[in-house]
């Protein structure tokens, strides 16, 4: 047999094989449907949780908020981030600030403002004050700008709990 009928002779087998194959596969099974979010708002002592990029969301030049950011006023949201003692060598207190980055306001310049919380504990609570930990923050948010030793903040938060960081 030529070579050239023998090369056209074994796609002709592989194209073949390869539709027997196909006939006797299992049909694709249909997308799974979307799930609908649910219309129930969260309770009121359920936490949003929330990151930076919303925070970013304010302008602090001019101090508008977007609508996601302004729908936060006053809510109850969890964030997290690392805690800046607002004095040196302090190891429990009950006012600190929160920043998105290890090490941020201290050796190096602040963040923008819209990237630092002033964390006021409920009831003076002090909490230990450790900048190595990445802890979740929950609290009430305000958009408020405020002077810090560390430059402009501009958010408040009512500190309700500390948690170390987890991915959940």
């Amino acid at each position: 047999m030529p070579r050239r009928f023998s090369a056209v002779l074994s796609l002709a087998a592989i194209a073949a094989v390869v539709a027997v194959a196909s006939a006797f596969t299992t049909p694709p099974t249909p997308a799974p449907k979307a799930k609908v979010a649910p219309t129930v708002a969260p309770a009121a002592d359920e936490a949003v949780n929330i990151d930076w990029r919303v925070l970013a969301g304010l302008d602090y030049s001019n101090g508008k908020a977007t609508d996601t950011l302004k729908k936060l006023e006053g809510k109850l949201v969890r964030i997290p981030g690392f805690v800046v003692p607002l004095d040196d060598f302090q190891e429990e207190g009950a006012e600190f600030l929160l920043v998105p980055y290890y090490g941020a306001c201290v050796h190096t310049p602040p963040p923008p403002p819209n990237q630092i919380v002033m964390v006021e504990m409920t009831g003076k609570k002090a909490i230990k004050l450790n900048l190595f930990d990445a802890v979740w923050m929950s609290g009430r948010l305000k958009i408020a700008s405020v002077e810090s030793p560390y430059g402009t903040v501009g958010y408040q938060l009512e500190g309700l709990k500390v948690e170390p960081y987890s991915a959940k």
